[in-house]
């Protein structure tokens, strides 16, 4: 399984080019802007295009524009002298700087603040820029990749974002369609996450229903790929599907508005409906594996000294210190044949 199926779960055809898109440009140091819902999977197309490319191994570093207030996002990505402020008692290296070699990811562009764009597209150009407080620029090495749930192109009629720092970011688009948009995916996405989940929590593995897996196709899912996973997580913790599937619908509804629901209304659930059927696992006798395991073992080994041998089943016996009557026995119990 190759770096992106392994981190971008689905079978759908906007997936499959997703996941094309990431290889064709994973080496190519574009900057790159990853558009779509919140939930959709952003970050995990940004890991994806850091880890195909040829920085992997190298830093990736994440920056959330929304999640750091203005004021305080310049010193975050670009750090400070000590001195520079009050408070700035000791020199703090950037995100930027963090970022040398490797790949920086700008989660949330869309909220930079419009004073601080200015100084982001110059870096864009250059890849130099001075700490808050000192005198001399610091040159940089990474690969700029941002992404948005926001339509920059309106934030920019509205004067909102810098022109020119969208195109300059803008130079390969990459675009995740909501969930609710993508049915290929939704029992791909189920498997994934309950597999990955039943080895997180060392539980035995979980089977979702035919019931439950209708309702997940018909449900519209406006948390996207992330509402999905924590539903499916919560599942296999709790069991409670009447209570989640009502809590599913109504926030279904607070999202789109009634009207705007899916066509068809969801299957009726019974009271004595079972959200997940729980598989135990099998496992086989010890003594089992170890006989196979020598078994196969014996096999390969002597398969090795036959062919070495010209199929010369003296010769062989000798060499793996064994009678020829007890070699003609281990041949034949493990059907070992002389290919043509």
């Amino acid at each position: 399984m190759n770096i992106c199926d392994q981190i971008l779960a689905g079978k759908s055809s906007s997936i499959l080019k997703v996941k094309e898109l990431i290889r064709q440009v994973a080496n190519s140091d574009l900057n790159v802007i990853i558009c779509g819902e919140s939930g959709v999977g952003k970050e995990l197309v940004a890991q994806a295009l850091h880890l195909c490319s040829n920085r992997k191994g190298k830093p990736f570093v994440k920056v959330n524009c929304a999640a750091i207030p203005g004021e305080l996002l310049e010193s975050e990505l670009f750090g400070y002298e000590r001195g520079a402020f009050t408070g700035a008692d000791r020199t703090k290296v950037g995100k930027f700087e963090l970022a040398h070699s490797g790949t920086i990811f700008l989660d949330e562009i869309g909220d930079m603040p419009l004073s601080l764009q200015s100084k982001m597209l110059q870096v864009l150009q250059d890849f130099q820029f001075s700490r808050l407080g000192a005198k001399t620029d610091v040159r940089v090495n990474c690969w700029v990749l941002a992404a948005t749930n926001q339509d920059l192109e309106q934030s920019v009629r509205e004067g909102l974002f810098r022109e020119d720092l969208y195109y300059r970011l803008n130079i390969i688009r990459i675009f995740i369609p909501p969930l609710r948009e993508r049915p290929d995916d939704i029992d791909v996405l189920i498997d994934y996450f309950s597999g990955r989940f039943a080895e997180k929590i060392e539980r035995t593995l979980f089977e979702f229903t035919d019931g439950t897996r209708d309702f997940f196709h018909q449900y519209s899912w406006p948390g996207n790929v992330r509402e999905l996973k924590n539903t499916v997580e919560r599942l296999m913790i709790l069991g409670d599907w009447r209570t989640v599937k009502a809590e599913l619908m109504a926030r279904e509804t607070k999202q789109f508005g009634s009207h705007e629901l899916t066509t068809q209304p969801p299957p009726p659930v019974p009271d004595d409906y079972e959200v997940v059927t729980v598989q135990k696992k099998k496992f086989p006798p010890l003594k089992e594996v170890k006989k196979k395991a020598v078994q196969e073992a014996e096999g390969k080994l002597i398969s090795e000294v036959l062919t070495e041998t010209d199929w010369n089943r003296k010769r062989a016996a000798k060499l793996l210190q064994i009678s020829y009557k007890a070699l003609l026995y281990k041949i034949k119990e493990l059907n070992l044949r002389r290919e043509d």
